[in-house]
């Protein structure tokens, strides 16, 4: 069964968490993009690109995936924090995009975030109580005497003691300033709250203790979790469910033991293999992924992932081909999009005029680079040939165009004679509604035995 990539995604995990229909948060094909700087704006990077989930009440959603994937971004956004470009965030049925003014102010009081460096988050101008009484005043929250009892309270509640109240953030160690921030988030009471990587800049012992505290809270006041991470154990831990984000999109999505004990996407899979080992022999399973996330500004056409995917589907006629030399071919990819958007100056046109050295190099050079080492096959090194004359040329587009055509496949993107580039699908993968994004799961595509067996492929 599939689905198409915009649409609602449910994970059918209301059973497991006995929580019914209770959902809080609802996100539906959110973007977020910012635009390009100059004159004439330009092509926007695509920080959150599409992504739909939901959030029950009660529960801690994990969000994880590498730096720079978008995830503090949709986090933010969720909170208004940045403006979606398009797509909905519905919280408690209320459509939070198109709050403005009076309306978005009152709405913030039932969502709030604590953020990642609990040093550089907290004002050293400013006491203990003063910071986390601004909410309450900010609000005009009942009296100020119960503004003041208010904040001795949660100082309580956090693990500290009325007598901080009068102190400043630099008289407090890293552990006791983010339970500060956690205090100033809990004020207004509010239902959602986003944790932005909360103990990544903790010690090991302290991220137990806010960790722990954390659990504690939600069961006390019935708080309702987003919880962001690049520390997957912590991820396993604390939260009911897990998104998997990469390059904007969510690739995967559902219960976290199911999740970790059975990951169904190849980037989920690849996460968990660089999950630290107490085995030593256990290193053999490790799924080194080659190259780097794209430019978020220009991302691939078709599955975000497929630049650096370990189980990339390839044409039926170079499925045997050498791992390295489709490693090499792909790198070529790499380069002719660089190159094809990449902007020559006038003084690089008047050296290409001259036959000099630019910055581009010459196409002798990255050949030499790339398949110098290797015995092409006839019918690879023919159509090298042809993309060669291109890139010499400097039509980069045309280059594109028969590197497509030969070594293309579904998950680049390449749909044949159609102009618009083939997106995956989200497929439900377990009976509990786990969804992931791939061409894998379709079953043309899958490999024998199980849908990723990819371990040994680069």
């Amino acid at each position: 069964m599939s689905k198409d990539a915009t649409a609602p995604q449910t994970t059918g995990t209301e059973t497991e968490l006995n929580r019914g229909d209770d959902v809080l948060v609802e996100v539906r094909n959110l973007k977020t993009y910012y635009e390009g700087g100059g004159l004439f704006g330009g092509t926007p990077v695509k920080a959150v690109d599409g992504v739909s989930f939901d959030i029950h009440r009660g529960e801690t959603l994990g969000l994880v995936g590498e730096s720079g994937c978008g995830k503090t971004t949709l986090g933010r956004t969720l909170l208004q924090l940045e403006s979606a470009t398009a797509g909905e965030i519905s919280f408690d049925g209320i459509d939070v995009t198109s709050l403005r003014g009076d309306d978005l102010h009152e709405w913030r009081r039932n969502a709030q975030m604590v953020f990642q460096d609990p040093q550089s988050s907290l004002n050293d101008r400013m006491t203990i109580g003063e910071i986390i009484r601004e909410p309450l005043d900010v609000h005009d929250w009942r009296t100020p005497r119960e503004r003041r009892q208010r904040v001795r309270h949660l100082l309580k509640t956090v693990g500290l003691q009325p007598e901080h109240y009068y102190r400043y953030p630099h008289q407090f160690s890293g552990g006791q300033r983010q339970r500060i921030g956690i205090a100033r988030t809990l004020a207004l009471e509010p239902d959602f709250i986003v944790l932005d990587e909360p103990t990544s800049a903790l010690d090991v012992s302290v991220q137990a203790e806010v960790i722990n505290l954390l659990e504690d809270l939600q069961s006390e006041f019935g708080l309702t979790y987003l919880f962001i991470a690049h520390d997957l154990s912590v991820v396993r831990h604390i939260c009911d469910r897990v998104a998997v984000m990469y390059l904007g999109h969510i690739m995967e999505i559902g219960p976290t033991e199911e999740l970790f004990t059975d990951p169904a996407n190849p980037y989920t899979h690849a996460l968990q293999s660089a999950i630290p080992k107490p085995d030593p022999r256990a290193s053999g399973d490790r799924i080194t992924l080659f190259g780097t996330p794209p430019n978020p500004r220009y991302p691939p056409d078709g599955c975000p992932f497929s630049t650096r995917c370990p189980a990339r589907i390839r044409p039926n006629a170079y499925e045997d081909l050498d791992n390295e030399m489709w490693v090499a071919l792909l790198t070529l990819r790499e380069v002719l999009r660089e190159r094809k958007r990449a902007n020559r100056s006038i003084r690089e046109r008047i050296r290409e005029r001259l036959g000099k050295d630019t910055r581009f190099g010459t196409v002798d050079g990255t050949y030499e680079e790339l398949f110098g080492e290797f015995d092409l096959p006839s019918e690879v090194e023919s159509v090298l040939d042809g993309i060669k004359q291109h890139m010499q040329s400097q039509d980069e587009r045309r280059a594109l165009e028969v590197f497509n055509s030969e070594f293309g496949s579904v998950c680049e993107g390449y749909a044949g004679e159609s102009d618009q580039p083939l997106k995956p699908e989200f497929h439900t993968v377990s009976e509990t509604g786990r969804q992931s994004y791939c061409h894998r799961h379709q079953e043309e595509y899958r490999e024998p035995g199980d849908v990723l067996e990819f371990r040994h492929r680069r």
